[in-house]
């Protein structure tokens, strides 16, 4: 069952008590710290486009890149509505192929949990300095370990509205450190609902598994806060943030870049 398919109908409507304009506010705040307040700005994992429309607005020249057509489409709604300018493009982010270099990246909503294994994770972190200019800014958040064993794991959570319903059982397999989420959907379609599954996986890296990947990447970790904040990570920090950047690209045995 694909991911991000039947749920991107619905995501928006679930996700209407995120805070985007804080956390815009707090991404924006970052970046301002290593001088980048305008340029192009690349959103990874950038979903139906909430964010990247809050960081269009506050004067960068976006990309949104996402691996769900579904969610893209909806991305591309706002932008219409909206009249911004963003460049959105369909891909997995462990192939991500822009045009050109960007000022800073920047992941959030814990789409770096989606690499489930390491060498992945190390593929993704390669491209993104590939793409950055030189001394770019990386700005991605993580899931924690404690989120997944203590708030996450083995809870089912529920939630009913007009338009739809989702039961959302959660799986941490400690071991693996793999959590996986079984979605089940119920959306209004006319005066019926309809029914529609998903799964999805994360997997809980660690800040030192974070530190490595980063460094074989070629990109320098910078800090690592307790999300929306400038404190270091606490024991129940939910979500972490990492800032990072460019250090030199990374090439393969036959000089082309990862």
């Amino acid at each position: 069952m694909e991911a991000y398919k039947s749920f991107a109908r619905v995501y928006d409507m679930f996700m209407d008590n995120t805070p985007y304009q804080e956390w815009c506010a707090y991404l924006v705040s970052l970046l301002r710290e290593y001088g980048i307040s305008d340029g192009i700005l690349l959103d990874l994992g950038c979903g139906t486009g909430s964010m990247t429309e809050l960081l269009s607005e506050c004067g960068f020249d976006m990309i949104g890149v996402d691996g769900s057509e579904d969610m893209l489409e909806i991305a591309v709604e706002k932008r219409d509505e909206s009249g911004s300018h963003i460049l959105y493009l369909m891909q997995d982010m462990r192939e991500l192929e822009l045009y050109g270099t960007v000022r800073a990246v920047v992941s959030v909503c814990d789409c770096i949990n989606y690499i489930l294994e390491k060498e992945e994770l190390v593929r993704v972190f390669s491209l993104v300095n590939n793409y950055l200019d030189p001394d770019g800014i990386f700005i991605f958040d993580c899931n924690t370990e404690y989120k997944y064993k203590t708030l996450l794991a083995d809870r089912v959570i529920a939630e009913n509205r007009e338009d739809g319903s989702f039961i959302w059982e959660n799986d941490y397999d400690e071991e693996e450190r793999i959590n996986e989420y079984d979605l089940t959907l119920f959306i209004k379609e006319g005066r019926q609902y309809s029914k529609y599954e998903e799964i999805h996986y994360q997997r809980c890296y660690t800040v030192g598994e974070i530190t490595a990947a980063l460094q074989k990447a070629g990109l320098e970790l910078l800090r690592v806060y307790d999300a929306f904040t400038r404190e270091e990570p606490r024991e129940d920090s939910e979500r972490i943030c990492f800032v990072a950047r460019e250090r030199g690209k990374q090439k393969d045995r036959k000089g082309e870049y990862l």
